[in-house]
Protein backbone atom coordinates (compact mmCIF):
# COMPACT_ATOMS: atom_id res chain seq x y z
CA UNK A 1 0.00 0.00 0.00
CA UNK A 2 1.41 3.40 -0.96
CA UNK A 3 1.69 6.20 1.63
CA UNK A 4 -0.99 8.17 -0.26
CA UNK A 5 -3.40 5.21 -0.20
CA UNK A 6 -2.70 4.62 3.50
CA UNK A 7 -3.43 8.26 4.34
CA UNK A 8 -6.70 8.13 2.39
CA UNK A 9 -7.65 4.90 4.14
CA UNK A 10 -7.14 6.51 7.56
CA UNK A 11 -9.28 9.54 6.66
CA UNK A 12 -11.91 7.21 5.24
CA UNK A 13 -12.10 5.00 8.32
CA UNK A 14 -12.18 7.95 10.71
CA UNK A 15 -15.55 9.04 9.27
CA UNK A 16 -17.38 5.75 9.76
CA UNK A 17 -19.87 4.79 12.43
CA UNK A 18 -19.31 1.59 14.45
CA UNK A 19 -21.97 -0.20 12.37
CA UNK A 20 -20.31 0.90 9.13
CA UNK A 21 -16.93 -0.26 10.39
CA UNK A 22 -18.40 -3.64 11.32
CA UNK A 23 -19.93 -4.18 7.90
CA UNK A 24 -17.02 -2.98 5.78
CA UNK A 25 -14.58 -4.99 7.87
CA UNK A 26 -16.55 -8.12 6.92
CA UNK A 27 -16.45 -7.22 3.22
CA UNK A 28 -12.77 -8.05 3.12
CA UNK A 29 -12.55 -9.58 -0.37
CA UNK A 30 -14.08 -8.68 -3.74
CA UNK A 31 -15.97 -11.98 -3.64
CA UNK A 32 -17.61 -11.08 -0.32
CA UNK A 33 -18.50 -7.65 -1.64
CA UNK A 34 -20.16 -9.22 -4.67
CA UNK A 35 -22.14 -11.60 -2.47
CA UNK A 36 -23.34 -8.67 -0.36
CA UNK A 37 -24.44 -6.68 -3.42
CA UNK A 38 -26.37 -9.61 -4.82
CA UNK A 39 -28.29 -9.91 -1.53
CA UNK A 40 -29.02 -6.17 -1.50
CA UNK A 41 -32.43 -5.29 -2.99
CA UNK A 42 -32.50 -3.32 -6.23
CA UNK A 43 -33.04 0.45 -6.09
CA UNK A 44 -35.79 1.21 -8.63
CA UNK A 45 -36.27 4.83 -7.55
CA UNK A 46 -36.23 7.51 -10.24
CA UNK A 47 -36.74 10.43 -7.82
CA UNK A 48 -34.23 13.28 -7.87
CA UNK A 49 -31.43 12.63 -5.38
CA UNK A 50 -32.47 9.02 -4.89
CA UNK A 51 -30.36 7.34 -7.56
CA UNK A 52 -26.80 8.41 -6.75
CA UNK A 53 -26.49 7.95 -3.01
CA UNK A 54 -23.36 8.03 -0.88
CA UNK A 55 -22.17 4.86 0.82
CA UNK A 56 -23.80 5.86 4.12
CA UNK A 57 -27.16 6.52 2.46
CA UNK A 58 -26.98 3.27 0.49
CA UNK A 59 -26.49 1.37 3.74
CA UNK A 60 -29.33 3.30 5.40
CA UNK A 61 -31.75 2.67 2.52
CA UNK A 62 -30.56 -0.95 2.12
CA UNK A 63 -30.91 -0.99 -1.65
CA UNK A 64 -28.80 -0.06 -4.67
CA UNK A 65 -28.56 -0.05 -8.45
CA UNK A 66 -25.46 -0.30 -10.62
CA UNK A 67 -23.80 3.07 -9.87
CA UNK A 68 -24.56 2.79 -6.16
CA UNK A 69 -23.38 -0.81 -6.10
CA UNK A 70 -20.10 0.25 -7.69
CA UNK A 71 -19.73 3.08 -5.16
CA UNK A 72 -20.31 0.71 -2.25
CA UNK A 73 -17.92 -1.87 -3.72
CA UNK A 74 -15.22 0.74 -4.26
CA UNK A 75 -15.65 1.92 -0.66
CA UNK A 76 -15.26 -1.63 0.62
CA UNK A 77 -12.02 -1.95 -1.32
CA UNK A 78 -10.80 1.43 -0.03
CA UNK A 79 -11.54 0.38 3.55
CA UNK A 80 -9.09 -2.49 3.08
CA UNK A 81 -6.38 -0.32 1.55
CA UNK A 82 -7.12 -0.68 -2.15
CA UNK A 83 -7.58 2.17 -4.61
CA UNK A 84 -11.33 2.72 -5.24
CA UNK A 85 -11.73 2.51 -9.02
CA UNK A 86 -14.83 2.68 -11.20
CA UNK A 87 -15.28 1.58 -14.81
CA UNK A 88 -18.00 3.08 -17.01
CA UNK A 89 -19.40 1.16 -19.98
CA UNK A 90 -21.06 3.58 -22.42
CA UNK A 91 -23.78 2.59 -24.84
CA UNK A 92 -25.92 3.97 -27.65
CA UNK A 93 -28.57 6.51 -26.67
CA UNK A 94 -31.34 3.89 -26.63
CA UNK A 95 -29.64 1.84 -23.91
CA UNK A 96 -28.23 2.53 -20.44
CA UNK A 97 -24.61 2.80 -19.35
CA UNK A 98 -23.31 0.40 -16.71
CA UNK A 99 -20.85 1.19 -13.90
CA UNK A 100 -18.57 -1.36 -12.22
CA UNK A 101 -15.96 -1.37 -9.46
CA UNK A 102 -12.53 -2.53 -10.62
CA UNK A 103 -10.06 -4.57 -8.59
CA UNK A 104 -6.76 -6.27 -9.28
CA UNK A 105 -5.39 -9.56 -7.95
CA UNK A 106 -2.06 -11.12 -8.93
CA UNK A 107 -1.68 -8.61 -11.74
CA UNK A 108 -5.07 -9.43 -13.29
CA UNK A 109 -8.21 -7.30 -13.44
CA UNK A 110 -11.66 -8.25 -12.19
CA UNK A 111 -14.95 -6.39 -11.66
CA UNK A 112 -17.69 -6.17 -9.04
CA UNK A 113 -21.13 -5.45 -10.46
CA UNK A 114 -24.65 -4.72 -9.20
CA UNK A 115 -27.32 -5.55 -11.78
CA UNK A 116 -30.83 -6.93 -11.74
CA UNK A 117 -30.36 -9.22 -14.76
CA UNK A 118 -28.21 -12.32 -15.33
CA UNK A 119 -25.88 -10.39 -17.66
CA UNK A 120 -23.30 -7.63 -17.02
CA UNK A 121 -22.35 -9.19 -13.70
CA UNK A 122 -19.18 -10.13 -11.74
CA UNK A 123 -15.91 -10.81 -13.54
CA UNK A 124 -13.20 -12.98 -12.01
CA UNK A 125 -9.71 -11.42 -11.90
CA UNK A 126 -8.36 -13.18 -14.99
CA UNK A 127 -8.05 -10.26 -17.43
CA UNK A 128 -4.65 -8.88 -18.39
CA UNK A 129 -5.93 -5.37 -19.17
CA UNK A 130 -8.90 -3.12 -18.48
CA UNK A 131 -9.80 -3.27 -22.17
CA UNK A 132 -9.84 -7.06 -22.11
CA UNK A 133 -12.14 -6.99 -19.10
CA UNK A 134 -14.42 -4.31 -20.58
CA UNK A 135 -14.75 -6.21 -23.85
CA UNK A 136 -15.92 -9.30 -21.96
CA UNK A 137 -19.23 -7.41 -21.60
CA UNK A 138 -19.59 -6.55 -25.27
CA UNK A 139 -21.47 -9.63 -26.44
CA UNK A 140 -23.91 -9.44 -23.50
CA UNK A 141 -24.80 -5.80 -24.09
CA UNK A 142 -27.86 -5.77 -26.37
CA UNK A 143 -31.42 -4.46 -26.56
CA UNK A 144 -34.18 -6.83 -25.52
CA UNK A 145 -36.57 -6.21 -28.42
CA UNK A 146 -34.15 -5.95 -31.34
CA UNK A 147 -31.03 -7.80 -30.17
CA UNK A 148 -28.89 -4.90 -31.40
CA UNK A 149 -25.55 -4.76 -29.55
CA UNK A 150 -25.12 -1.37 -27.91
CA UNK A 151 -21.79 -1.11 -26.05
CA UNK A 152 -19.66 1.58 -27.66
CA UNK A 153 -16.95 2.72 -25.20
CA UNK A 154 -15.35 2.08 -21.83
CA UNK A 155 -13.68 4.51 -19.47
CA UNK A 156 -10.18 4.79 -18.17
CA UNK A 157 -10.17 3.53 -14.53
CA UNK A 158 -11.80 6.33 -12.55
CA UNK A 159 -10.14 6.97 -9.20
CA UNK A 160 -12.54 8.07 -6.45
CA UNK A 161 -9.68 9.31 -4.23
CA UNK A 162 -9.88 12.58 -6.20
CA UNK A 163 -12.91 13.27 -3.97
CA UNK A 164 -12.79 13.68 -0.20
CA UNK A 165 -14.27 10.61 1.53
CA UNK A 166 -16.73 12.82 3.44
CA UNK A 167 -18.29 13.63 0.06
CA UNK A 168 -18.91 10.18 -1.45
CA UNK A 169 -18.70 7.91 1.59
CA UNK A 170 -20.64 9.70 4.32
CA UNK A 171 -22.17 12.72 2.57
CA UNK A 172 -25.90 13.46 2.53
CA UNK A 173 -26.01 15.01 -0.93
CA UNK A 174 -26.59 13.22 -4.24
CA UNK A 175 -23.50 12.02 -6.09
CA UNK A 176 -24.92 13.04 -9.47
CA UNK A 177 -21.84 15.17 -10.05
CA UNK A 178 -19.57 12.12 -9.69
CA UNK A 179 -21.70 10.21 -12.19
CA UNK A 180 -21.37 13.18 -14.56
CA UNK A 181 -17.61 13.41 -14.02
CA UNK A 182 -17.32 9.69 -14.76
CA UNK A 183 -19.39 10.06 -17.91
CA UNK A 184 -17.20 12.98 -19.05
CA UNK A 185 -13.91 11.25 -18.18
CA UNK A 186 -11.62 9.78 -20.89
CA UNK A 187 -13.22 6.86 -22.71
CA UNK A 188 -11.92 4.49 -25.36
CA UNK A 189 -13.93 3.11 -28.29
CA UNK A 190 -14.97 -0.51 -27.90
CA UNK A 191 -15.49 -1.07 -31.61
CA UNK A 192 -14.80 0.78 -34.85
CA UNK A 193 -17.59 2.38 -36.92
CA UNK A 194 -16.82 -0.10 -39.71
CA UNK A 195 -17.23 -3.08 -37.36
CA UNK A 196 -20.48 -1.68 -35.93
CA UNK A 197 -22.13 -2.04 -39.33
CA UNK A 198 -21.40 -5.78 -39.35
CA UNK A 199 -22.40 -6.67 -35.78
CA UNK A 200 -24.68 -9.70 -35.57
CA UNK A 201 -27.78 -9.24 -33.47
CA UNK A 202 -28.39 -11.33 -30.35
CA UNK A 203 -30.71 -14.21 -31.16
CA UNK A 204 -34.22 -14.72 -29.80
CA UNK A 205 -32.87 -17.36 -27.42
CA UNK A 206 -30.13 -15.03 -26.15
CA UNK A 207 -32.60 -12.19 -25.63
CA UNK A 208 -34.84 -14.37 -23.45
CA UNK A 209 -32.23 -14.27 -20.69
CA UNK A 210 -33.23 -10.65 -20.03
CA UNK A 211 -36.65 -11.91 -18.90
CA UNK A 212 -34.92 -13.08 -15.72
CA UNK A 213 -34.67 -10.54 -12.90
CA UNK A 214 -33.32 -10.93 -9.38
CA UNK A 215 -35.63 -8.33 -7.82
CA UNK A 216 -39.18 -7.47 -8.88
CA UNK A 217 -40.28 -3.82 -9.04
Amino acid sequence: MSPTTRTYQKKFRALLSPAEHKLLKKLSTPQRVQDYLEALPQNFSKSAGETCRSVRRILQKKRAYCFEGAILAAASLAYHGKVPLLLDLQTTDDDQDHVLALFKENGRWGAISKTNNPVLRWRDPVYTSVRELAMSYFHEYFLYKSGIKTMRAYSKPFDLTKYKPEVWVTGAESLDFIAEDLDDSPHFPAVSPKAIKKLRRATTLERKILDLEEWEK
